[in-house]
Order: C-alpha cells, then sequence, then structure tokens
C-alpha cells in the first residue's frame, strides 16, 4: 500500500491501535477501493455521538466506548456537523477530529475548516501553532 497522506499533505499518522481500527484494521484511517463507507475521518468518540449513530441505524456502542479513538465514515460525521448545524443535536454530539490522522479523502465531504472548527486540539484548549491550510500553505487561525 503506498503511502497515505492527511488533510494537511502530510503522511497519515496512526488513529488507534486500542482498539485497532481503520477499514484494514491497521490503526490507521487509510481507503482504497473496496471502503464503501470511507472511513477517513479520525475522531475521539464520546456518549453523544455513539447514541446520534445508533438512533441512525449503526450502533458502535458494543464495541466504543466514549474517549475511543477510531476512524468513522466522514459521511457520518458530516451528518452529526449538519445535525448540530441545524439545531438537532448539541455541539458536544459531534466528535473532536485528530486531523493528522485524518485522511485527505476526508476533504471530498467536509472541508478543512470544519474540521479545525471540531480540533480535539482545540476542543482540548492547547496552544501553541495553527494548523497550516493545504491550499495555500498559510495557517488557519
Amino acid at each position: 500500500m503506498e503511502q497515505s497522506i492527511n488533510v494537511l499533505d502530510q503522511p497519515l499518522q496512526t488513529c488507534s491501535e486500542q482498539p485497532m481500527t481503520g477499514f484494514y484494521r491497521n490503526g490507521r484511517c487509510d481507503t482504497g477501493p473496496g471502503d464503501g463507507g470511507s472511513h477517513t475521518l479520525a475522531a475521539e468518540v464520546n456518549a453523544e455521538f455513539l447514541s446520534f449513530s445508533a438512533s441512525r441505524g449503526n450502533d458502535l456502542r458494543g464495541i466504543l466506548s466514549p474517549g475511543c479513538r477510531w476512524c468513522l465514515c466522514v459521511s457520518r460525521w458530516k451528518e452529526a456537523l449538519d445535525a448540530y448545524r441545524q439545531g438537532q443535536i448539541g455541539k458536544q454530539a459531534v466528535p473532536s477530529v485528530i486531523i493528522p490522522a485524518t485522511h485527505k479523502m476526508a476533504l471530498s465531504k467536509v472541508t478543512i475548516q470544519d474540521l479545525q472548527e471540531f480540533s480535539i486540539d482545540k476542543r482540548q484548549g492547547l496552544r501553541g501553532g495553527s494548523i497550516p491550510d493545504p491550499s495555500s500553505g498559510g495557517p488557519i487561525r
């Protein structure tokens, strides 16, 4: 498998090996022709998202618990984002994104700004740098 690239145009980082995640169960949000769900978005799930996903027909609560990192289908994450923006669910139900572990293909359904808004670093209040905007080479603030 050729080296995968993340949304920052850098080598894709590992999302989780405990539990082992990814379409290929290699710990990374790699994708390929057989990955119809596009498991490309690295996230840290929480109880609110797990309940939301179950309500939409994909109950992950039997294999995941709050705090787990998982390669989500980008369309499910976007579904949660859209539901939040439409006032149907709270912001906490949109999982935090692990940007360096999110595959570049996720940008086919969401924007880098969407990912930045829900970056795990931003949610945890971490400081010390901006995420570069891959389209311009400049930082996103």
